[in-house]
This record gives C-alpha cells, structure tokens and sequence, in this order.
C-alpha cells in the first residue's frame, strides 16, 4: 500500500508524517556538512571568518529569499512534486561543494543547498499540518526534529568520514539526497490526492478573531523571537568549533563532537516542544523558552570544558523547544496560509541568521571568538517582547 492510500487527511497519517521527517533528516544532514565543513574548508582554501561567515550567507540567504515566495505561490497552488525537485538540487550542491577548486564554486554550493532548503520546507511543512489530524503541535515536532537530528549528524559524519578521507567524500553523501528523492515522490503521490481536500480546508477554516493590526504585530514578535534564537543558533553552528578550538586547544575531531552534543540537544528539545505545546498552550513554552535560556547563555563563555558541555546541552534542548509552538500558534493566527507562515519562519528568520553570521564572522576577525559568545549571550533577553502576544488563543479559527 502507498502513502497515496493510507488514512484521509482528517485523521493522523503518521507514516506520512514519519516520511516527511525522514526527509527532513536527509535535507539537513546535507546542510549541516556545509557547516560542520568550515574548519576543513578554512585549512584547504585558507578563508577567514568573514569569508565563512559569507558562506552561511549564501546559504541560508538564498533560502530566506526564496523560501516566503515559495509559500506565497503554493498557498494559492499546491505543487506535491516540487518536494523532490528541492532534493535534487541539493544533491547538485553537494557535488559542488565535494568538486569546487575555487571560493566562487563553495558559495555557488552553498547557494544549491539553500535553494534546495527554499523548495523542501514550505510544502513539507503544510503536509506535515495537512497529515495530522489536529494534532497540529506533535505533527510539526516530528517534522521538525527530523531536521534537528540531521543538523546534529553533520558535524558526527563530518569528524568520521570527510575529515579523515576528504572533501570529495562529500560526493558520497549524494546517495543520501537520491534516497530523499525517491522517498519525497511517493509523499508527493499522497499530497496530490488530498490538495483539494488541503484547499478546501483552508477556504472554509474562518479568518483570525484579532484584528489585521494584532495579527500583523504578533507575527512580527514571533519572527523577532525566531531571529534571536537563530542569531545564537547561527553563532554556534558556524563559530562554535573555533571558539573551542581556540580556548581549550581540541582537536577538529573532538570539537565536532562537542557541537554534536548541543545540536543533539535541541534535537531533544523540539521532540517535547510541540507535544507541550498541545497540553499547555504555545505561549507558555515560548515563555520558557526564550528567556528560561539567558542564565545558560551568560555563563557559556566563563566556564571550563566539562561545563561548557553541559551548558550547551541544556541550552539547546531550552532553546528549540519554543519552534514547534512558535510555527503553531503562528499558522492559528493566518489560517490556510501554511506555506507563507513556512516561508517567513523556516526561511526568512533563518535567512536572517545567515546574515548576523556574516555579521559575526567580522566581529571574530577584529575582536575575537570569545567576544562573539559574550554579544550573542544576551540575544534571549529578546523573549520579553513575548508579553506583546495575545494572552490567550484567541487567533485560532
């Protein structure tokens, strides 16, 4: 039986869900060797940390970029299979990324993987939604930490395949993005019997019970909040190896284990987000997530190796698990438009972490990697704007 058969869209599909989740892994362990690769990419090709820094750019820009326009497009018409199609292009990416001779030819890689990430995440994201039979918080966790886990496996295959064999053993990860092809057609199939079902959800779903104005202003809080967190977020996943490298002497090898063990952790943290979320309400995860976070981030840059490992962990589960319920609440306030919501949160905030990226790559340069972690320690301080969200759901149709 394929997914195209299994259960209508108004019960939990979750062999849909799971598929998608696993795509969401492939996707990711893809984008996460980009940046598990920096220290192997700053020793062949000798960049600095502006040059890395406009990596992570490249990448996550080319994706903020597109990422809203692809959900603007697929809200007025669904497209099942672009979702392979995104695939493929990151495979291509990584055949750059394994192949290129020059800087030109990484940012060129970088850019495939974001286009890639652009394509899979807003309709990936609405037939997470369209599959869960309510259960919009656990389906959007599932979805989600299939991503997590793939970011956190990047720097492990980093550390035991590419360090050890080399960049072009990059290329072998292709067989990865092959499997996500083949998997995302089949979803496709599915996704493309119920789109009219999945539309005319979303024309008889009522619009929010808040004004335009309140809508508006609660979006641009939940962005803000995503954006703080992915300024961190952004300021481990491109620097964090450095910083231990630097002030603890490690290895490549055992600093990429260290960073396996934060992007574990928020792994961890995104399985238990969404569920909570569900039972309690968003706003009370996001609260305790955005700023339940800022005692750990302050002490991060003053602590030895052990507790810096600590730290990190209990940083990354406190720190993701606000996501699920951040896309929830956000997809209550505009319904049936999944993808647009898709699109600002998957692309456009994690876009803007990709320039602050760039931005930090100059402030390691003039003043140094420990610097960095004591600006970005403050960033959770930005959860206070979350006492401008409406108090109670009412933005649910």
């Amino acid at each position: 039986m394929t997914l195209a058969e299994r259960s209508a869209p108004d019960t939990t599909t979750w062999m849909v869900i799971l598929a998608i989740s696993l795509c969401h892994f492939l996707n990711d362990v893809m984008q996460s060797l980009l940046a598990a690769l920096y220290p192997v990419l700053q020793q062949e090709f000798a960049l600095s940390f502006w040059q890395i820094g406009m990596m992570t750019f490249a990448f996550q820009g080319t994706a903020s970029l597109l990422q809203p326009v692809v959900g603007m497009v697929t809200d007025r018409r669904p497209m099942p299979y672009s979702l392979p199609i995104g695939m493929g292009a990151s495979l291509f990416g990584l055949l750059m990324l394994a192949s290129a001779e020059s800087y030109m030819f990484l940012l060129a890689g970088a850019m495939l993987i974001g286009l890639g990430s652009a394509v899979f995440h807003p309709e990936a994201s609405r037939v997470a939604r369209l599959a869960s039979g309510g259960r919009y918080g656990t389906a959007q966790s599932l979805f989600q930490v299939g991503g997590n886990f793939g970011t956190a496996a990047g720097p492990l295959l980093a550390a035991f395949i590419v360090v050890p064999l080399g960049r072009p053993s990059i290329a072998w990860f292709s067989v990865l993005a092959l499997l996500g092809v083949l998997i995302l057609w089949n979803v496709g199939q599915w996704y493309a019997r119920y789109s009219q079902t999945a539309r005319g959800a979303r024309r008889a779903a009522g619009g929010p019970t808040l004004s335009r104005r309140r809508v508006i202003g609660a979006i641009t809080v939940l962005a803000l909040l995503v954006f703080s967190k992915n300024i961190y977020t952004a300021s481990i996943s491109s620097y964090y190896t450095f910083f231990l490298i630097e002030r603890f002497g490690l290895t490549t090898q055992q600093s990429q284990l260290m960073l396996f063990l934060f992007l574990g952790a928020a792994a961890v943290g995104v399985i238990f987000g969404g569920p909570i979320g569900d039972r309690f309400g968003p706003l009370t995860v996001i609260w305790f997530s955005i700023l339940g976070v800022l005692p750990f981030t302050l002490l991060l840059p003053h602590v030895d190796l052990f507790w810096t490992g600590v730290l990190s962990m209990l940083i990354g589960v406190i720190l993701s698990s606000a996501f699920p319920a951040i896309v929830v609440f956000a997809q209550e306030l505009v319904p049936g438009r999944v993808g647009l919501i898709a699109g600002i949160f998957f692309g456009f905030a994690f876009g803007m972490g990709g320039i602050a990226a760039a931005v930090l790559g100059v402030v390691a340069d003039a003043r140094g990697i420990a610097f960095v972690y004591q600006i970005c320690a403050f960033l959770p301080l930005l959860g206070l704007l979350t006492v401008f969200l409406p108090r109670t759901r009412e933005g649910r149709p």
